[in-house]
């Protein structure tokens, strides 16, 4: 597992992405709050990873706003920290897999957080636990539509077939959460992008 870490963050560094191996994510939390400058505003894709770091307490303490849409109570709310996210000065998330060849894959149902890794937010910070560092762009398209997201749809009870079944059917269910594609192959040109990779297994 340390030598396919070290061939993504080599292969992620050439390709423009700044890119770091750390041993846990309390470090990863860390490395967030030191470059997260105080009263920045803040967003949140949908993020297991994220979410586990326990890092929005003490953005908050710094006086940072965050739109993370998983706190909203409405639907309307939910939409607005949405598109919050998308005029953050800093968004943070997590990639569903990397490879070793350097590049960053993405499945998203509605495209709020694909969106907002590519264009908008001047500065994006992925954290990536070990378990989603893949050999290839076909490997990180299986661990996307087998791994991630039937297990996504289980927590989210969305009703596709992948959440009973735990691989992808390719269905045309209205909860499909296999919409928008998205595969970073080099670093976006108006946008900071940098990668945390942990030597821990972290979210789906």
């Amino acid at each position: 597992m340390e030598e396919r870490l070290l061939k993504a963050q080599q292969a992620l560094a050439k390709h423009g992405i700044k890119t770091r191996i750390v041993s846990t994510a309390e470090e990863a939390k860390q490395i967030i709050l030191e470059e997260v400058q105080p009263g920045q505003k803040v967003g949140i894709g949908g993020s297991r990873t994220i979410e586990s770091l326990g890092v929005v307490p003490e953005l908050e303490a710094k006086g940072c706003p965050v739109y993370w849409h998983w706190r909203g109570q409405t639907p309307d709310e939910v939409m607005a920290l949405r598109r919050g996210q998308l005029t953050s000065d800093v968004f943070l998330a997590s990639s569903n897999a990397v490879t070793e060849d350097g590049r960053l894959v993405n499945i998203d149902g509605i495209g709020n957080r694909v969106a907002a890794m590519v264009f908008g937010p001047p500065k994006v910070i992925l954290v990536c636990g070990q378990n989603k560092v893949v050999s290839d762009l076909e490997s990180a398209l299986d661990r996307v539509h087998n791994v991630a997201a039937p297990q996504n749809a289980r927590r989210l009870n969305t009703g596709t077939p992948c959440g009973v079944t735990g691989h992808c059917n390719d269905c045309h269910s209205p909860g499909r959460m296999c919409s928008v594609t998205t595969i970073i192959e080099r670093c976006p040109h108006k946008t900071e992008l940098e990668v945390i990779l942990v030597r821990e297994d972290l979210g789906y």
